[in-house]
C-alpha cells in the first residue's frame, strides 16, 4: 500500500474505540513499531528499554486532562461545548461540538451570541484563528475550572461509543492540569516501565505543554499552545547531547515544546505560547526520535513527524501500519520513529 500522508484511506477497524484495558492488555502491552535507519521492528511498548541506550534522555509531558467537555445548549440546540484553553486575559477558547461527537451545524456560533451550560454561559466573542471558525474566544460567567469539576467529562469522538471514566485519560506523568486533551503518546507508559527505564540507564525529564482540542478544519493551522521547558530539562538534553545520547520526545506535544525552546543547538528554559509549525523543511534540532500514536490522514501531526524522522520514514513507517492492523486514535497503538543517521 503506498500512503500519501496528507490523502491516505484509513480503514473504519483501525479506530481503537476503546482502551486497551477493555480489550484485556496493559497499557504498556499495545503494539510499537520502531522505525531506525530504514528497518522496522514490530515490538510490544512494554519493550521499549531495548531500543534505547544507557545514556538517552526520554522527555515527557506532565501537563494532566482536564474534563474538558461539558453539555450545552446554543440557540435551543443540544450542544457540547469544549474547552481547549485559558488565555491570559481570562477569556477561554471553546469549540461547539454536536453531542454525537461530530461537528455542530445546527446553528453558526456567532459574536455576541451565549452558550447555556450547567447554571452559567459563556458569550462567544470572536473567532480564535480567523478565517477558520471552528474555535472561538469565549467570555464566561463564572468559574470554570469549578464548572470542569463537578459538570465535565473527557473529550471524546465519534469513534468512541461509550463513555470512559476520567481515569482512563490520565497518563502516569500527569502533575499539571491544563490539557483539553489527554497527550495520549505518554498513556502506554506504566510504573513498572518507567522503573525499567531508569534501571537501565535512561534518564527521564518533564516539559509542560497543555494540549488544545484536535479535529481542525482543513487547511487551519496548529493552535497556540501554552508551554514550559524547565531549566533542568534543558540542561539535561544539552548534556546529553553532549555526551553522545539521545533526545526522545514523548509526543507531538513534547517535540513542540522543545524545539520552541532551541536556540541554534542549545536547548534553554523557556515558557509562554508557542505556535510554532514543525515540517520536513523545519527538521527538529533538539529532538532525535519520537514516541507517537497514529494520526489521521491530513493531520497537521504528520509534518512534525516528518521534522523528526523524514518523509521516507513516516510514510514507510505508516504504509507497514496499515498492512499490519494497528490501531489508531488516543486508546491505539504506537511507534518510535528514530531520525535516519
Amino acid at each position: 500500500m503506498t500512503v500519501i500522508l496528507e490523502n491516505f484511506a484509513l480503514p473504519a477497524d483501525r479506530a481503537a474505540t476503546e482502551p486497551p484495558e477493555a480489550r484485556g492488555l496493559a497499557r504498556d502491552d499495545v503494539r510499537m513499531l520502531v522505525s531506525d535507519n530504514g528497518v522496522h521492528t514490530h515490538a510490544r511498548f512494554r519493550e521499549l528499554p531495548r531500543f534505547l541506550r544507557p545514556g538517552d534522555l526520554v522527555v515527557v509531558n506532565n501537563s494532566a486532562t482536564l474534563n474538558a467537555a461539558v453539555d450545552a445548549h446554543y440557540l435551543g440546540r443540544p450542544a457540547v461545548l469544549h474547552f481547549a484553553a485559558r488565555l491570559d486575559d481570562g477569556g477561554w477558547v471553546v469549540e461547539l461540538r454536536d453531542p454525537a461527537g461530530v461537528p455542530f451545524t445546527a446553528a453558526e456560533p456567532k459574536p455576541g451570541r451565549r452558550v447555556l451550560l450547567a447554571g452559567t454561559a459563556v458569550t462567544l466573542r470572536r473567532p480564535w484563528l480567523p478565517p477558520a471558525r471552528r474555535l472561538w474566544i469565549a467570555d464566561p460567567d463564572g468559574d470554570v475550572p469549578a464548572l470542569l469539576a463537578r459538570h465535565g467529562r473527557p473529550i471524546t469522538y465519534s469513534y468512541v461509543a461509550q463513555r470512559w471514566s476520567p481515569e482512563y485519560y490520565r497518563t502516569v506523568f500527569g502533575r499539571e492540569p491544563g490539557s483539553a486533551e489527554m497527550p495520549s503518546a505518554g498513556r502506554p507508559f506504566t510504573d513498572n516501565l518507567v522503573t525499567d527505564l531508569v534501571a537501565a540507564g535512561v534518564t527521564l525529564a518533564p516539559i509542560t505543554l497543555h494540549t488544545g482540542v484536535s479535529s481542525p478544519e482543513t487547511g487551519e493551522p496548529p493552535s497556540p499552545e501554552r508551554y514550559t521547558v524547565p531549566e533542568v530539562t534543558a540542561r539535561l538534553a544539552n548534556a546529553t547531547h553532549a555526551t553522545g545520547g539521545r533526545v526522545i520526545a514523548v509526543g507531538t506535544t513534547v517535540t513542540r515544546a522543545l524545539e520552541s525552546a532551541t536556540v541554534g543547538a542549545e536547548v534553554r528554559p523557556a515558557s509562554g505560547w508557542t505556535d510554532l509549525i514543525l515540517d520536513a523543511d523545519h527538521p527538529t534540532r533538539s529532538v532525535d526520535a519520537l514516541i507517537t500514536g497514529w494520526h489521521e490522514p491530513g493531520a497537521s501531526h504528520l509534518h512534525l513527524l516528518e521534522a523528526v524522522a523524514g518523509t521516507d520514514t513516516v510514510r514507510d513507517a505508516y504504509e507497514a501500519a496499515l498492512d499490519t492492523g494497528y490501531l489508531w486514535h488516543e486508546f491505539g497503538d504506537t511507534a518510535l520513529l528514530f531520525r535516519p543517521r
